[in-house]
């Protein structure tokens, strides 16, 4: 089946994550994507070497790309890269402030020779603001914008253990781009594109950004619970297997009670009645169903558990993910073999079986030499 973005041209002048996540995804639906790397490559090449002797970062993101190799400071790279930027309908590039300008490159000036184009600045912390100079890397944003002061527990923050804000930056800008492609349908008309990592935290924040400027509330770092929910966290099996539950509403703590823990009418009393009034009794909420789970074997708990229709999750780590019974898997190939993933999170009918393959530092910069030449 052909992709929905086949014939579309993208060219990526990109590095490490964020932008790489968005020209990515473009990829996977078909649009064929020119990566645009310095002599000495995308540096995430080099950030470890666990698949096949090769980055994991680099093999997820850049599947289904073409590498081309470009010195911008030489004058025939640079009139190459504008040959391709002029038949592009999409230009990312995700440098230090202010390089692509200075490279000759910038969003303004190529928005105004292609009127079509759809341009992507991906950058820390904008184009406007005291810090819109400023380099920004993904745990420097998680603790700026107070993500980090929300995780972790009551003894100190923490980072969120994945590069949250460089791939949900990825994933605002390519919701982006394909807003812009529709948009463009209507008006032929491009549209310039400006997503920093600042800001796709901020938005992320929303929540306890409101509590805050509304109510004077400090959101609390509580590990694996939440601050407004109980019960709400884990609690260990009889043979010791962490269970994680979640409580949201009054009906599932009465099947809690009845079903579950062995407190039928706890649900009546005034104490425990709402979901306001027990998390303002959180401990002895927590105490009663930590004493109640400590009684029943993992086995038990799952099965008592799922005929109550409680909500529930059991911890476990990246080697329980890799066999899990519910993880869909795709695959692509690269360089030193083929690597298997976790399958692309929208499933549809008719979704590609088979991912593009990651490309070899320039691979491809003679044949686009070739196919782009003045």
């Amino acid at each position: 089946m052909r992709g929905a973005l086949d014939g579309l041209l993208v060219v990526s002048v990109e590095q490490a994550v964020a932008a790489p996540y968005c020209s990515a995804r473009l990829a996977d639906a078909g649009a064929r994507v020119i990566k645009i790397e310095r002599p000495e490559g995308d540096f995430a090449r080099g950030y470890d070497s666990y698949v096949h002797g090769l980055s994991t970062y680099f093999v997820w993101l850049n599947r289904g790309k073409q590498s081309v190799v470009l010195d911008f400071k030489q004058t025939d790279d640079l009139a190459l890269l504008h040959r391709l930027i002029g038949k592009a309908d999409v230009l990312i590039q995700n440098l230090a402030p202010g390089a692509a300008e200075r490279a000759g490159f910038g969003s303004a000036a190529m928005r105004a020779r292609h009127k079509a184009l759809i341009t992507v600045d991906v950058s820390g912390y904008g184009d406007h603001g005291p810090y819109k100079n400023r380099r920004a890397y993904d745990l420097l944003v998680q603790a700026e914008s107070g993500l980090a002061s929300i995780t972790g527990t009551e003894h100190a923050p923490g980072r969120v253990g994945i590069s949250a804000t460089d791939i949900g930056t990825g994933m605002y800008a390519h919701a982006a781009v394909l807003e812009a492609l529709i948009a463009r349908q209507k008006t032929g008309e491009g549209r310039a594109i400006s997503v920093s990592l600042f800001s796709s935290m901020a938005e992320w924040m929303t929540v306890p950004l409101l509590a805050m400027d509304y109510s004077a509330y400090e959101w609390p770092r509580l590990g694996l619970t939440h601050p407004f929910i109980a019960p709400y966290g884990v609690y260990p099996s009889a043979d010791d297997v962490p269970v994680l539950i979640s409580i949201q509403n009054d009906r599932e703590f009465e099947r809690l009670c009845h079903n579950v823990i062995d407190r039928p009418g706890l649900e009546k009393d005034p104490s425990y009645a709402t979901g306001i009034a027990r998390n303002a009794r959180r401990d002895a909420t927590n105490a009663i169903v930590r004493e109640s789970f400590a009684k029943l074997s993992f086995a038990e708990l799952a099965a008592r558990l799922d005929a109550a229709q409680i909500a529930w999750a059991r911890v476990s780590d990246i080697a329980a993910l890799s066999k899990h019974p519910q993880l869909r898997r795709t695959s692509f190939g690269s360089p030193k073999g083929d690597v298997s993933m976790p399958a692309l999170a929208a499933a549809w009918s008719g979704e590609p079986e088979r991912l593009g393959d990651v490309p070899e530092l320039g691979q491809h910069t003679a044949e686009v030499r070739r196919g782009f030449a003045a």
